[in-house]
């Protein structure tokens, strides 16, 4: 199967680079998928995990909190701002002191 160039970079570190035969991502207006020859797209990425299928066959998933994506000649870049996809919301029942006396 045909492959994309994949670049996905965070503040602190490359998270990935490589070729890639897909990538999915959750862009604004929903989930979407990258394949090799991709016209060109520009974006926000909403917190979501970002799947990319390299071409070994591997599947990869990085957990991210937001971000932007371009696709422009065969390649997909992502700057992201990495983060845990789902992490439990604060239980509100214990941040509420128990009335007393």
């Amino acid at each position: 199967m045909a492959t994309t160039h994949v670049e996905i970079v965070a503040p602190e570190r490359n998270l990935f680079s490589g070729e890639a035969e897909m990538v999915v991502c959750r862009a604004a207006d929903g989930d979407i998928a990258f394949l090799a020859d991709h016209m060109p797209f520009l974006g926000a990425l909403e917190a979501g995990d970002i799947r990319v299928d390299t071409e070994g066959g591997e599947q990869l998933h990085f957990p991210v909190t937001g971000g932007f994506v371009q696709v422009h000649d065969n390649r997909v870049i992502m700057l992201v701002v990495e983060g845990a996809e789902g992490a439990p919301a604060p239980d509100e029942d214990a941040a509420t002191p128990e009335p007393t006396g």
